[in-house]
């Protein structure tokens, strides 16, 4: 079936079900045009939670359909490829976080939202890349504990006056982004202004010019005067940045910077799951409890910081 075509028959099919698309920055562009609602960990996750639609759709890797599944409750959540996995979410486990917890009585435990819902159920508050810091700095707590990403951890760490105890994890895609991919490509082009995700290595988020999440990219995109912007992120926000502002030019950092879960997501596999209303998302009521609570007390701090 042409993409075309499948676009249609997608259209159709959301009208049928009374259906959402959720998509991710880092999905594929034609998977990026058929989104209803396009964006990062952060604003995805406030969308699930209020969204009217019978049927959300979710265009991104498992862990992201969780949180929706958590956040409505009342809704049928689907995802395209049940396999579409985070490596980093899948680098701790329940059993690992609460042994983890024993050896540090006391601390506060901040989740990074990239992780399982079990985990996140054994967390005290949820974090995304754009909010991380407003979390961390929230807690009252002088110590501590975070899941998964050390990337995250140690950005977090120059910008707060708390003592952060990282999790060994790290995301395989911003890992491998190096300080010569930096170096070539400023050689290539010397007036560009270089925008690096906190995922990335603490030697590279020094070096960059600025340090976003995916959705403040877009954002200082639109703002921003320069023409040229190396990204340090996963290759598929290159799509929507160019798609907004035509007239300026995006490069990656490391054109092999592809993240190969998010991409399992194709335009006949969002078809065919709201054809089948197939590859439901479900999670245990004893986890959707707690893990909510986790994920509200990120979402209401962020909620406040923007109000005020």
């Amino acid at each position: 079936m042409e993409a075309s075509e499948l676009k249609e028959k997608i259209e159709q099919l959301k009208r049928e079900r009374n259906a959402v698309i959720l998509a991710h920055n880092y999905q594929a562009g034609e998977v990026q045009d058929i989104a209803d609602y396009l964006g990062d960990s952060l604003g995805l996750s406030i969308k699930a939670s209020r969204v009217d639609k019978e049927v959300i759709v979710f265009c991104g890797v498992y862990f992201m359909a969780e949180t929706a599944a958590i956040l409505a409750p009342d809704k049928t959540v689907l995802i395209p490829d049940e396999k579409a996995r985070c490596p980093m979410a899948d680098m701790i486990r329940k059993s690992q976080l609460e042994k983890w917890k024993n050896k540090n009585p006391g601390s506060k435990t901040v989740c990074y939202v990239n992780s399982t819902a079990d985990v996140k159920a054994g967390c005290d508050i949820c974090c995304t890349s754009s909010n991380a810091i407003q979390v961390v700095n929230s807690l009252e707590d002088r110590e501590v504990l975070f899941v998964p990403d050390r990337n995250l951890a140690s950005y977090v760490a120059g910008k707060s006056s708390k003592e952060i105890i990282p999790w060994n994890g790290y995301c395989y895609v911003h890992d491998e982004i190096g300080l010569e991919d930096i170096l070539e490509k400023k050689r290539l082009y010397p007036n560009s202004e270089v925008w690096v995700h906190p995922e990335c290595r603490p030697e590279v988020a020094r070096l960059a010019d600025k340090v976003f999440s995916t959705g403040s990219m877009v954002e200082e995109a639109h703002r921003t005067a320069k023409k040229d912007i190396l990204i340090g992120t996963e290759t598929g926000i290159i799509y929507r940045l160019k798609k907004e502002n035509p007239e300026k030019n995006f490069h990656s950092l490391r054109e092999q910077a592809v993240c190969r879960d998010m991409k399992k997501i194709t335009l006949n596999k969002v078809y065919l799951a709201l054809k089948n209303m197939e590859k439901k998302v479900t999670v245990p009521d004893e986890i959707k409890e707690k893990a909510g609570r986790a994920i509200k007390r990120m979402i209401d701090i962020s909620i406040h910081n923007q109000d005020g």
